[in-house]
C-alpha cells in the first residue's frame, strides 16, 4: 500500500480552527436531496473552504456556528473505529454511499489528518487489524500505522470535492473498482473567471487547479464528473465548455444559484446576494438579483445543452450514477 501523498494547498487556506469529538455514527442513512443513495459519509462537520453561498451552513448545530462558517471544522474522531465494525463493514458492499453531503472530505484539515483517507481504505482493504483510533494521536503520519486485511468492500461510492487533493487517493479507488465496486469522482467548478471565484470562494483552490485534478482522475481510469453547482458566472459559456471538454470527460451536472429556500433546501447566504449584486451591477433587492441572474443562467444553459454530454440538470442530475 503507499505511502500518502503530501497535497499541495497553500498553508494559509488552513485557518479554520479544529476540535474533536465523538461521533454516534459515519454511515448516515440518506434523506432529501439524496434519498437515491443509501448513505452520506461525512468524516467532519464544518468546512473550513467557508463557500460564501454553502447551503451546508445552514445545517450547523447552532446560530454561532451558521455564522462562523468555514473558521471551524469538528473531526470526527471516532470515525475509524465506528466504520471499523463489524456491522457498518457489513454495510459497504453494494451500498450508494455520497461522500460528503454537508462537508468537503478533502478541505485543507484533511492534509494533516488523512481521516477521509483512511476511512477509504477500510473501503479498499477491509477493517484495520490493529489501529489506533485516536485521531489527534495517530492520523498525523504520512502514512498510516495500521495494517489492513485483504478483504475490501465494494460500494458504489461517489465522493463530491472542489479540492486537487482528490487525487491523493487514487489508488485507493482503484482498488475500491478492483475489488468490484464503483466509485465516481464529482469536481465542482462554478465559474471561469478567476476574479470571481476568489470574490465567492475566497479559501477554495483555484479553478484552473481544480481541472486539472479531475482531469487527472479521469486519466487514471476513475469515473469523473464536473458539477457547476452552483454555476455562478461565465464570461464566455461556449469557450467554458471547450475547456472543459478537452478534459476527455463526457459527465456534468449543473444547476443554477439559489436565492431562496427552506430546512432542507440548498440556501444562500445574504452575503452572497450581495456579492452577486455587485457583480451583476444591480438593485441589490433579492428579486432584482434573481431576475438579473436568471438571464445569464438561461443563456449560459442554452450554450452548455448544446455542447457537454451527459449532463445532468439539478437534482435528477445528482441520481447515483450506478
Amino acid at each position: 500500500m503507499p505511502a500518502t501523498q503530501r497535497s499541495s494547498l497553500p498553508a494559509t487556506l488552513q485557518r479554520a480552527s479544529t476540535t474533536y469529538a465523538d461521533a454516534s455514527q459515519i454511515l448516515t442513512k440518506a434523506t432529501g436531496f439524496m434519498s437515491e443513495y443509501d448513505f452520506t459519509l461525512n468524516p467532519y462537520s464544518g468546512c473550513g473552504f467557508g463557500c460564501t453561498y454553502c447551503y451546508a451552513a445552514f445545517f450547523a448545530r447552532d446560530a454561532e456556528k451558521r455564522d462562523n462558517w468555514g473558521n471551524w471544522v469538528d473531526v470526527k474522531q471516532n470515525a475509524v473505529d465506528l466504520l471499523s465494525r463489524p456491522r457498518q463493514q457489513a454495510k459497504l458492499d453494494g451500498a450508494r454511499i455520497y461522500m460528503s453531503s454537508v462537508t468537503d472530505a478533502y478541505q485543507p484539515v484533511e492534509r494533516r489528518l488523512n481521516l477521509t483517507r483512511q476511512l477509504l481504505e477500510i473501503m479498499a482493504f477491509g477493517a484495520p487489524v490493529e489501529s489506533d483510533v485516536n485521531v489527534q494521536s495517530s492520523m498525523f503520519a504520512e502514512s498510516p500505522a495500521a495494517s489492513y486485511g485483504d478483504s475490501g468492500h465494494s460500494p458504489k461510492l461517489v465522493v463530491q470535492t472542489r479540492s486537487p487533493d482528490v487525487t491523493r487517493d487514487i489508488d485507493l479507488f482503484q482498488q475500491i473498482e478492483a475489488n468490484g465496486g464503483r466509485v465516481q469522482i464529482n469536481m465542482t467548478v462554478t465559474t471561469d473567471n478567476e476574479d470571481v471565484r476568489k470574490r465567492f470562494e475566497p479559501s477554495c483552490p483555484a479553478n484552473q487547479r481544480r481541472i486539472d485534478a479531475i482531469q487527472q482522475v479521469h486519466e487514471a481510469g476513475i469515473q469523473a464528473c464536473v458539477t457547476l453547482t452552483p454555476m455562478i458566472w461565465s464570461d464566455d459559456p461556449q469557450a467554458f465548455a471547450s475547456s472543459l471538454l478537452d478534459t476527455g470527460i463526457e459527465r456534468f451536472i449543473i444547476q443554477p444559484f439559489k436565492f431562496t429556500g427552506g430546512k432542507f433546501v440548498a440556501q444562500t447566504r445574504d452575503g452572497a446576494l450581495q456579492l452577486m449584486a455587485e457583480l451583476l451591477d444591480c438593485h441589490p433587492h433579492p428579486k432584482v438579483i434573481e431576475r438579473e441572474y436568471m438571464k445569464r443562467y438561461r443563456d449560459a444553459l442554452s450554450v452548455f445543452r448544446g455542447t457537454l454530454p451527459n449532463l445532468g440538470e439539478e437534482r435528477d442530475g445528482f441520481a447515483p450514477p450506478f
